[in-house]
């Protein structure tokens, strides 16, 4: 057992947890009193400080600090941690533990604020309405996107959420107010509203568009527990499905250029939040689809975005292309103007990679001059070696006609670019650290990886497993783990993508390697029950060590009591090698 239960267990003396219920008196090898569990007039309850351990010698019951609050209070095993955490100020978070709590109460606070601007914008007359009808927006684009307006004032939302029994703290922890100098005030303010919504369908945050000219001109939400930029694409909760029918995604730079291209019929699009593409992001367009369109303006920044996105998305393996749109217009004014057939013509000519890295490369160059011209092919040699050979080899004719070189001089100068990167990469080694993502070793790690494989491919085991939930004492499994139960009991025939867009982009990529490595077949009914074996010969070993520990420590003249332990003792070593023999697989 590791992470949070030794952090109690080193904090949390027992001794001090105990004689909260328990009147103590010191002996020669711990405490003792009268046993909280059973009736008795003599005591026979003795507790360990050395050991951190209880046992009553009257009616046998045993444990630790954590399992003597979960019988005294009668509370399940997580309920009890989080007590004790709360009494001796222990940071769950900091272990990894809680997090899904704090998630929800965001989520609540969300769907209400997007409900309050989404009225703001719907019930009468204002600057938001007028502002998204110039820009082509109706009703029904408003409501499909629940889109709102926040007014000029200092504390509309604050009032209104202070209303319905939300303190400052809970508002600042969500994003939805700031703080200066003492005073709280609404972060939004004269700003048309974007709700940003996870494929589960909970509102993570805002995007606010200045309408008086005030800076920034666009405004997000700061990042939370329920929030993270890198991880999310706003729309994916409305394009998922037209993204997999299509086996494409287009990602597009801003909310409005979203938002047109899908109320055009052109649905298989979605927006990055005003940061660049990024791993996360292919993390989750690849539970979809691996082919990418870029469509961002045609600018310099556009076009250096386009290149990060390009090799971002080939580093992850996807397919990656980019189109920008004519005329210097973004896809909201392109699809304005031309209508949805003449995007859909752009989307058909998109560059693949090596074309618009090759394209991007010879803008930089005067190919009419020889040393423009040379060092164009140096350039193009390093991109050709980024491909397969084969794809390569198809652009040396175009290269040596652009160049005005020999095709077997821009051959000669790819097989360069390949010999030096062979010679760099052979002393290299992977480092010893492990990432992220990376987890421990051990039985114990296994099983719960187990019980999290079973969970998310065969949700009926999501009940049955929370009954041993107290296997859980990694982070990370259980932060997982309470991640799917949380999505099935919401909505117990959810799809399983939606298990996976609902975390963020490490805990993604981890639940999707242990659903790989750890395959079900075909009878999960055995598997769990395997596990379930496992737990309890895990149990028996417990046991074992505190009936020795009880012999140890037991007073003289108990030769009763000493036989009925010697006889537990004896039955469990029968059990354990009983169950070993026919369970030998170590989960």
């Amino acid at each position: 057992m590791s992470g949070i239960t030794d952090e109690i267990k080193t904090r949390c003396n027992i001794v001090d947890v105990v004689g909260r219920y328990v009147q103590l008196k010191r002996t020669g090898t711990g405490y003792m009193g009268l046993c909280p569990f059973h009736g008795e007039k003599t005591p026979s309850f003795h507790v360990s400080d050395s050991r951190q351990f209880y046992h009553c010698f009257g009616c046998g019951e045993s444990g630790d600090v954590i399992s003597f609050v979960m019988k005294m209070d009668n509370v399940d095993f997580m309920t009890a941690v989080r007590k004790l955490c709360e009494q001796y100020g222990i940071d769950m978070e900091a272990f990894g533990f809680g997090r899904e709590s704090g998630k929800n109460e965001i989520y609540e606070m969300n769907r209400e604020a997007a409900r309050f601007f989404f009225h703001a914008i719907a019930d009468r007359p204002n600057p938001g309405r007028e502002y998204l009808q110039d820009r082509g927006l109706d009703k029904t684009a408003i409501a499909k996107f629940g889109l709102g307006y926040a007014d000029g004032r200092w504390h509309s939302l604050l009032d209104h959420m202070k209303a319905k029994g939300y303190s400052e703290k809970q508002l600042m922890n969500a994003g939805l107010i700031s703080q200066s100098k003492g005073r709280y005030y609404d972060k939004f303010r004269d700003r048309v509203i974007f709700p940003i919504i996870n494929t589960r369908g909970k509102v993570i945050a805002f995007g606010g568009r200045a309408i008086a000219g005030q800076d920034p001109k666009y405004l997000n939400s700061p990042e939370s527990a329920a929030f993270s930029k890198k991880d999310n694409l706003f729309g994916l909760n409305l394009s998922r499905d037209a993204v997999k029918n299509a086996d494409q995604i287009i990602i597009v730079e801003g909310y409005m250029d979203m938002i047109s291209l899908y109320m055009a019929g052109i649905t298989n699009v979605a927006a990055t939040l005003g940061t660049a593409m990024t791993p996360n992001h292919c993390v989750m367009i690849r539970r979809y689809t691996t082919n990418v369109v870029l469509s961002y303006d045609s600018d310099e920044a556009g076009r250096k975005a386009a290149l990060r996105g390009i090799e971002v998305l080939k580093d992850a393996g996807l397919n990656a292309s980019v189109l920008h749109v004519t005329d210097g217009k973004d896809p909201d004014e392109f699809i304005r103007s031309n209508g949805p057939e003449a995007f859909r013509e752009l989307v058909s000519r998109a560059q693949n990679y090596a074309d618009y890295r090759l394209e991007s490369e010879k803008r930089k160059y005067d190919l009419n001059e020889t040393d423009g011209a040379v060092r164009y092919i140096r350039a193009a040699a390093e991109i050709l070696n980024d491909i397969s050979p084969a794809l390569a080899d198809t652009y040396v004719s175009k290269l040596a006609g652009e160049a005005g070189i020999s095709q077997g001089a821009v051959r000669k100068e790819i097989e360069a670019v390949s010999r030096m990167r062979q010679a760099g990469a052979g002393g290299r080694t992977r480092s010893a650290e492990r990432t992220a993502t990376e987890e421990p070793s051990g039985a114990g790690l296994n099983l719960q990886r187990t019980f999290l494989a079973l969970a998310v491919q065969n949700p009926q085991y999501i009940k049955p497993i929370s009954e041993y939930e107290s296997v859980f004492t990694d982070r990370n499994c259980f932060r997982l783990f309470s991640a799917i139960r949380s999505i099935f009991e919401e909505d117990p025939g959810t799809d399983i993508n939606k298990v996976f867009d609902s975390m963020d982009a490490a805990d993604a990529e981890l639940l999707a390697r242990i659903r790989e490595t750890i395959l079900i077949q075909d009878d999960p009914e055995k598997l769990f029950n395997d596990c379930v074996t496992r737990i309890r010969i895990n149990e028996l070993q417990k046991r074992h060590r505190e009936l020795e520990y009880c012999l140890d420590v037991i007073p003289e003249g108990s030769g009763d009591r000493v036989r009925e332990l010697m006889d537990e003792l004896k039955h469990i070593d029968g059990e354990l090698h009983s169950m070993k023999q026919k369970f030998r697989s170590d989960y």
